[in-house]
Formats: C-alpha cells, sequence, structure tokens
C-alpha cells in the first residue's frame, strides 16, 4: 500500500477529484494548506505572500495503481500545456498497515 500526497492548486481541485472518481480512486481525504515551493513564495507588486494556499489530497492505494494515479493527477493539476511554477507536488510513501476502524479489519 501507498499514500499519495498531492498538493495542487485550490482552483484545480474539482477537476482532479472528478478525474480520480471516473478513474475509481474516490477514496480520498482532503485539506487546505498553506505553503511555499521552490518560488518562496510570490511576489504580487510590491507585496510578498509567503504561503500560499493550496488543497492536498491523500490517497492510500496499491502499489501496483501508483503510476495511473500520479498520471491522473499530473494530467489534471497542470496548468498550461507544459505546467507552470506553482502546480503543485506529489510525494509517495509506504504504509505500513491500515485498519478499518467500524470493522476492526487490516487491510486496504
Amino acid at each position: 500500500m501507498l499514500m499519495v500526497r498531492a498538493i495542487i492548486r485550490p482552483e484545480k481541485v474539482g477537476e482532479v477529484m472528478s478525474e480520480l472518481l471516473d478513474a475509481g480512486f474516490g477514496a480520498l481525504t482532503k485539506m487546505t494548506v498553506y505553503g511555499r515551493g521552490k518560488q518562496r513564495g510570490m511576489a504580487v507588486g510590491d507585496i510578498h505572500y509567503d504561503e500560499i494556499p493550496k488543497e492536498m489530497l491523500l490517497l492510500v492505494v496499491k502499489d501496483e495503481d501508483k503510476d495511473d494515479v500520479v498520471k491522473v493527477i499530473t494530467r489534471n493539476a497542470r496548468t498550461g500545456a507544459e505546467g507552470n511554477y506553482g502546480d503543485g507536488r506529489i510525494f509517495i510513501s509506504e504504509i505500513v498497515d491500515a485498519w478499518t476502524i467500524s470493522t476492526g479489519k487490516q487491510g486496504l
């Protein structure tokens, strides 16, 4: 099992979530986060924004589904034909174990 953490632009979250659902990956957690990437925020005129609002999607998927999930997120979260700074990042990490609270069952 793998945890996919995608940090994307807020205006792209609806499109990404819809496409993930259509691809069979409907179970996810969404939260609003604030931060900055390599560009260290954003400047608009004389004003510098150090923390930029983003949305983080968390999905737990089977190892063999990783590439499909990454493709769906990348394709739908990218702005423009080649993407732009601030489009986001995807992080993948291993899940050691998972339990369903209501049933007490182990696994995905």
